[in-house]
């Protein structure tokens, strides 16, 4: 945690604004000073795993915020959720369209107590937002839909590849951000979101000792999604993120993120609702608009045989199976129209007047035209229509005597 914030400081990414609970010179602190106090309260307690805590504050985009301001709320905010008294550091993050900020502290205490992590979020995370947002007259969480992109910054390949930026540095942070903040049940879903930011972890071709030892590296990724630079193995980074580990955070986010499975849901049934047949681009445009991530997993061939939906807004990731049928690569690419001549069908629209065509040469064009003067007058001299039956051949009507006219 502590590695993650200092190089984004490093970098000129970010900065630290508050260290609670720490003695000296906040300028002068050095990396070891901020490791040590958090080293000295964990070692009380050794056997809790889970004894560290980092938190983010987001706020809204049209928010300009002094330092003095996040200071007072960072400080209200750890009072609220009981970690008033613990050492905290804060730091004002600078690498997205929006402001936020950064909290690393730990739950031993200097009795050598842990404070209980458990469901943290909603018994005490969330009345202490709301309540921070009216003290401090915020825009509610609650108030609109956000559209932003996700907080965490994609590689640039080609400043990786020559040097310009330390590639394990970069690497390490996207890594720690995606596991910390993203729900993810298997690799193939943590890749998923590693190759938003151009990353990918690999495990090496089964059978190999790589693959048998349950090994894994990360490399970067170029604009055509294939890795390059050397591969570095996932216990030279400082957060351990070994498959061994990811396989526990597995299990863990299998409950967290079912919460998020029907909203997800709801929001792509009303996709699929506009449409009967689309392009796959269209499908994944609609939902970048609503912050879904859609990734499709296709052979050699072309064929898909996977989908994932990555939901940015509650850092939760599903197979399409695992949120149904209707999902699944099966189900969606029997809806997908890639043709050349038909690129998407919206759902049809009664016509309501004989004057009016839908016009389909043109794919591009959805909407409605005048008939041309020479084709209406085509229509109007061409075999006429009959308001009773025709007469049969061969019959001849008779005539009424009487007076003509």
């Amino acid at each position: 945690m502590l590695h993650y914030n200092e190089n984004k400081v490093i970098a000129g990414e970010a900065k630290l604004i508050v260290a609670s609970g720490f003695a000296g010179d906040i300028e002068k602190m050095s990396f070891q000073n901020k490791l040590q106090r958090f080293n000295h309260l964990t070692m009380l307690k050794p056997n809790v795993k889970t004894n560290a805590m980092h938190i983010s504050l987001n706020f809204d985009s049209s928010e300009k915020l002094t330092v003095e301001t996040l200071q007072q709320i960072a400080a209200t905010y750890m009072d609220k959720i009981g970690f008033g008294d613990q050492p905290f550091l804060v730091y004002r993050h600078d690498d997205s369209a929006h402001l936020h900020v950064h909290i690393v502290s730990t739950n031993i205490t200097a009795a050598a107590q842990r404070i209980d992590l458990h469901d943290i979020g909603r018994k005490l995370s969330e009345p202490a937002r709301k309540a921070i947002e009216q003290d401090f007259h915020l825009v509610r969480a609650e108030s609109r839909k956000y559209k932003q992109e996700p907080g965490i910054k994609a590689i640039d390949p080609e400043k990786a590849k020559y040097g310009h930026l330390p590639t394990k540095r970069v690497i390490s942070n996207v890594i720690t951000a995606v596991t910390r903040d993203y729900m993810f049940t298997s690799l193939a879903e943590l890749n998923a979101i590693l190759k938003v930011f151009n990353v990918i972890a690999t495990r090496g071709e089964e059978g190999t000792q790589m693959f048998e030892k349950k090994g894994l590296m990360y490399s970067i990724l170029d604009a055509n999604g294939n890795a390059i630079g050397v591969p570095i193995k996932s216990s030279a980074f400082y957060s351990k993120p070994t498959l061994r580990n990811l396989e526990k955070k597995f299990e863990r986010n299998e409950e967290k993120r079912k919460p998020y499975k029907n909203e997800l849901k709801q929001c792509i049934d009303k996709i699929l609702n506009k449409y009967n047949q689309f392009m796959k681009a269209t499908f994944q445009a609609e939902l970048k608009m609503n912050n879904i991530g859609l990734v499709l997993r296709q052979n050699e061939q072309g064929f898909i045989y996977g989908t994932t939906f990555i939901d940015h807004r509650t850092k939760s990731v599903f197979n399409g199976s695992d949120l149904g049928k209707a999902y699944s690569a099966k189900a969606l690419t029997e809806r997908f129209n890639d043709s050349d001549q038909v690129k998407t069908y919206l759902k049809p629209v009664k016509q309501r007047s004989s004057y009016l065509k839908l016009e389909t040469n043109n794919p591009a064009k959805t909407y409605l035209e005048p008939i041309t003067p020479s084709n209406y007058l085509k229509d109007l001299l061409g075999k006429p229509q009959y308001d009773h039956a025709p007469m049969i051949p061969g019959k001849k009507k008779r005539r009424k005597k009487g007076l003509r006219i």
